[in-house]
């Protein structure tokens, strides 16, 4: 008989269809240039991506570090560049030729081919078509529309891309109009960190930065594809593997950026072809496993601290936390075999990376939306923490906690005051910097936005970039109340879907992209951007606009406010506007302790830091403490399934960024060709009676209430845990249901939708 493998060889023995990184990325990012025809100026601006007088990637927020690599951009980060910088024009004519209705029919990836809107435009009803306007006419009719609508009735969404200076600018503007209803992308993905992490450290960010990563023992990586999503971060973890760094991954999938990587930028990787092994351990967990998993090991290692004196840090545990012998108790009270079955790994795996975590001495624990958008995603988050604290990995070298973010500026436009929470607003500094009272009562995020549409309750819409009624759940609902509203208003550098949803009156505002100039009347502008490790730090466009009616987010937030509110002294529009190092004093001024000489301390190589005080000990928590917590179930997804129920995980393709879709290739899973696929096990594809490449419906399962359905699908056999189903976001975003939220933050929880399939 074959003897079992260990979690080790296990790991291993797992193979990709290719290493993340190598050729590969190379000749992807070759055929962006070949689709997009960005011209031979993209090379500059690749060339000075990421550096310290350079322009900020549009891709992830990886850091941008102080000593840059010779080409310190991935593969994600060219593609999204040249896909800004794009030759293809989108001119009023096109719209001309075109419904709206027609559009619709045409593929993300088809729509944005058509390149970079050049006009103004307005919906026109009686044609069903998008007409040219003038500048003057749009902000005249979009100011007398607001000035017109209950300011409770609006809402202000941003994507995580804008700058610091419009998103500062932007959500005062909505707070002059009268509201908090400042939603952004970070409820789709990340609000669980903000809210979850605060909880337990008191801190709504990570506490890792980047020589942390160059000090660790181990890393613990769970629910997130670097090779896709954050490649960047792979050149870090292969020189941490190479100098002894064990990473132990979490994730239902086998991600190629996980598993093997060859270095782009190392001639000696590109020659020898040799890749670099990264994950010590994969346990291949259950969707919303994770808490289960992090459990075992932590029960493993308080069971070898009972052998081994010293193993735990008890002078931190004493010092700093709070509720550690009640988790003691349930760990206690745990036994194995729930364990296993809820996180779908085995003991001997648990323990096993229960030993990695014991053996190091510092230790990273690194995570995405896998553990995020899940019901119970903010106790996943604790569960990491408990494991980080029992051994002091907070708040000293080589250790911490790391959320991987996504968009580049996401969680700096937290920084700067989009937030529907009063709370988090800064009242006191807009009321001495601004004179302007913020209105008393919390806003809406994007989930109670959602159902304000649908109750027809909200009545105008401002988009300051993104695809947002793509990348929501329950499309068949929100679709249709999306029409209704009075007013949407789009500020966009590319045609998407929700340009295609026109209020009853609709505008699209098309700006500037990061790269291009953006010249006012003191000259081309910088703007500033934070980073996942709270660094902030300047960028500056340099290439030609695409065209010369294009206006920067800057100064179409300005025009649209004077537009529509009444004149006051003190806010200063047509000042901003011409000089954004004037708005950076007032972001200086709001936030004097983290932003004080601002405008100075952003242009030093690497930025500079903001500061956080969980990484110094300081916890902003209820007890003044790290808080252990108690996890209330074994599984972070819904519970309670029936048992004819799979669980459906949404995916990013390797040609996609968000709803951007590239192209149809995700060669890092060996897939290409089309995106209405459901993968599942060879295993669970011959339990349910079923073919590869035959077609299927899957329905969503946690509503019966109503049916929620994507038919047409391929059944493609991969690698997943039993009882699971991955498929493409946003095309699956219909089956997620509004109601399946994360308890804590109202975070879609779209990595572990039950659903069923109909043949």
């Amino acid at each position: 008989m074959t003897e079992p493998q260990t979690p080790e060889a296990k790991a291993q023995a797992i193979e990709v269809p290719e290493a993340a990184g190598g050729w590969g990325s190379l000749e992807g990012i070759a055929a962006t240039e070949l689709s997009q025809r960005a011209g031979p100026g993209a090379l500059e601006t690749l060339a000075h991506l990421n550096k310290p007088d350079g322009t900020a990637c549009t891709s992830c927020a990886w850091i941008k570090p102080p000593t840059p690599a010779k080409f310190e951009f991935c593969e994600n980060g060219a593609k999204a560049t040249l896909w800004d910088l794009t030759s293809a024009r989108c001119t009023p004519e096109f719209f001309e030729q075109h419904t709206v209705r027609s559009l619709w029919g045409l593929s993300a990836n088809e729509l944005e081919r058509e390149g970079r809107l050049t006009e103004p435009l307005r919906y026109d009803p009686a044609s069903d078509r998008y007409l040219r306007a003038s500048w003057a006419e749009a902000f005249a009719a979009i100011g007398a529309r607001l000035r017109q609508i209950d300011p409770a009735a609006m809402t202000f969404y941003a994507s995580g891309k804008a700058a610091l200076e419009p998103s500062y600018l932007y959500a005062a503007f909505a707070r002059m109009l009268g509201h908090n209803n400042l939603p952004d992308s970070s409820n789709m993905c990340h609000e669980t960190t903000s809210v979850g992490l605060k909880k337990v450290i008191g801190s709504p960010v990570g506490t890792c930065q980047l020589e942390d990563l160059e000090q660790c023992d181990a890393i613990f990586y769970l629910g997130q594809n670097p090779g896709t999503n954050s490649p960047r971060i792979l050149h870090p973890l292969q020189q941490a593997v190479k100098r002894g760094c064990k990473i132990v991954t979490f994730n239902p999938l086998k991600e190629a950026g996980l598993v093997e990587f060859v270095n782009p930028q190392s001639p000696l990787d590109m020659l020898t072809g040799k890749a670099t092994r990264l994950s010590h351990l994969y346990l291949q967990v259950r969707p919303g496993g994770d808490i289960a998993a992090l459990m075992g090991v932590c029960k493993h290692v308080l069971a070898r601290a009972e052998r081994e004196a010293g193993l735990l840090d008890q002078g931190f545990i004493d010092a700093h936390c709070h509720g550690f012998e009640a988790f003691r108790a349930k760990l206690d009270a745990t036994g194995w075999d729930a364990l296993e079955a809820a996180s779908g790994v085995t003991r001997a795996e648990m323990e096993a990376a229960g030993d990695v975590y014991a053996d190091a001495k510092a230790v990273i624990g690194i995570y995405g939306m896998g553990l995020t958008q899940q019901v119970h995603g903010s106790e996943a988050i604790g569960m990491l923490v408990n494991l980080l604290l029992l051994r002091g990995n907070i708040g000293r070298p080589g250790a911490g906690c790391s959320p991987i973010r996504g968009h580049s500026n996401v969680q700096g436009q937290r920084t700067v005051g989009i937030t529907e929470k009063v709370a988090l607003a800064p009242v006191e500094t807009y009321r001495t910097a601004l004179g302007l009272e913020t209105p008393p009562q919390d806003g809406h995020n994007t989930a109670k936005f959602l159902e304000a549409l649908q109750a027809g309750k909200n009545r105008a819409y401002v988009g300051l970039g993104g695809n947002l009624a793509m990348a929501v759940p329950d499309h068949g609902q929100i679709h249709a109340a999306w029409r209704e509203m009075d007013l949407t208003v789009h500020i966009a550098t590319r045609l998407n879907h929700t340009h295609l949803l026109p209020g009853k009156e609709s505008w699209i505002l098309p700006c500037l992209v990061r790269s291009e100039e953006d010249i006012q009347d003191s000259g081309n502008q910088f703007v500033s951007i934070e980073d996942s490790f709270s660094h902030i730090y300047s960028s500056m466009g340099k290439r030609k606009p695409a065209s010369e009616h294009l206006l920067s987010e800057t100064a179409i937030i300005c025009e649209l406010a004077k537009a529509s509110l009444p004149e006051n002294p003190r806010w200063q529009w047509d000042a901003w506007r011409g000089d954004y190092a004037r708005i950076r004093d007032l972001i200086a001024r709001t936030y004097p302790k983290e932003f004080f000489d601002m405008d100075r301390r952003m242009h030093q190589p690497g930025g500079f830091f903001r500061g956080n005080d969980a990484r110094r000990r300081v916890w902003h928590t209820q007890s003044g403490r790290a808080e252990f917590t108690d996890p209330s179930v074994l599984n972070a997804g819904p519970q309670h399934e029936a048992d004819d129920t799979l669980r459906l995980v949404t995916l990013r393709s390797n040609d996609q960024f968000n709803t951007t879709v590239y192209g149809m290739n995700d060669r890092l899973r060996g897939l290409s060709g089309e995106r209405t696929i459901a993968l599942m096990a060879p295993q669970e594809i011959a339990r349910l009676g079923l073919a590869e490449g035959q077609r299927i419906t899957l329905v969503t399962a946690a509503d019966p209430a109503t049916r929620r359905a994507v038919g047409g699908l391929k059944v493609v056999p991969y690698d997943l845990p039993a009882g699971t189903v991955a498929g493409y976001f946003p095309e699956l975003n219909a089956l997620v249901p509004l109601s399946l939220r994360e308890k804590l933050s109202d975070t879609p929880a779209s990595k572990g939708v039950p659903v069923r399939i109909e043949a």
